[in-house]
């Protein structure tokens, strides 16, 4: 492991993302083998650099010194979502492909959203997972507003 590839800058910011995980070695593996993320640490908290951005990943606990009356948990079963990862490629097929090819299980294929070709997926954990490729944005065509309520 290369100091390089711990999220710390030199200057600034960067933003990583943590997930409280039930199994790390379990997700740590899906995230490495599903978007060919680089284990920089196993384990303690686990590190993965994906692309640009990193995960980090530990399995719950208590309350501490700096979190204090703050219990982590990985999310339970539940079609509620109130955050998701979002990650973006520049071939949703390719990528679509891939992915369950390596045992990804999507909740749909990919589908045209007019802005962008998106599907979805749930890493082991069932965080919701969001994979796109713009399309019609880069043309300044966008999603159709939602609906307004009746």
């Amino acid at each position: 492991m290369s100091t390089n590839d711990l999220p710390a800058p030199e200057t600034g910011l960067l933003l990583t993302h943590f997930l409280t995980v039930s199994d790390v070695a379990r997700s740590r593996a899906f995230y490495a083998d599903i978007f060919g993320g680089q284990i920089v640490l196993a384990e303690n908290p686990c590190i993965v650099k994906v692309a640009n951005s990193w995960i980090i990943m530990n399995p719950g606990g208590g309350p501490t010194p700096d979190k204090p009356g703050i219990t982590l948990r990985p999310p339970e079963a539940t079609d509620t979502v109130s955050a998701f990862l979002n990650v973006r490629v520049a071939d949703i097929a390719a990528f679509y492909t891939d992915a369950r090819n390596k045992g990804a299980e999507f909740l749909t294929e990919p589908l045209d959203r007019k802005a962008e070709i998106r599907c979805y997926l749930s890493d082991p954990d069932g965080y919701l997972i969001e994979i796109g490729q713009a399309t019609g944005m880069l043309e300044g065509i966008f999603a159709d507003p939602p609906a307004e309520p009746s």
